[in-house]
């Protein structure tokens, strides 16, 4: 099945506007399955974004521009993220010692429980996305970067 099917689309412009409309579906289909997945452990993929970047600096802290800058959705509210983070005490915010204006953030064991949990579920979740050969999918991920120059 193709996207000509998925969006009961006979023809395009051209192969570059089928591109964009493809990509455009499968990002939409793939944040629907991301979102699904997270449900259970009452986060967004947004939320998610941010526990992850912050685990990968784990037990350093890190500040809000520096996990900004990370995210894959650089419009997202971080401020509000954290804030709905810390409210559920997946992450801490503590003043800086040293620098009274700068807040340090860092993943809490509860948060590094959650991503834990997650992670177990790895495995089926890209179980999806295993019908393209991993070749492929190296190609895929060059075209994409190629893509985004």
């Amino acid at each position: 099945m193709g996207i000509e099917q998925d969006l009961k689309q006979e023809k395009f412009s051209d192969e570059y506007e089928k591109m964009v409309v493809n990509i455009l579906f499968t990002g939409s289909w793939l944040a629907n399955l991301n979102a699904t997945r997270l449900k259970p452990f009452g986060i967004t993929p947004e939320q998610y974004n941010v526990l992850r970047i912050l685990r990968g600096s784990h037990p350093k802290p890190m500040m809000l521009a520096d996990i900004t800058c990370r995210m894959i959705d650089r419009n997202s509210n971080a401020t509000r993220l954290v804030e709905k983070l810390r409210q559920k005490n997946l992450v801490n915010r503590e003043v800086c010692g040293s620098n009274r204006r700068q807040v340090d953030i860092s993943v809490t064991g509860a948060g590094l429980d959650v991503l834990g949990k997650i992670d177990e579920g790895r495995d089926n979740w890209l179980e999806n996305l295993k019908a393209i050969p991993k070749a492929e999918v190296k190609e895929l991920n060059n075209m994409l970067d190629k893509l985004r120059g």
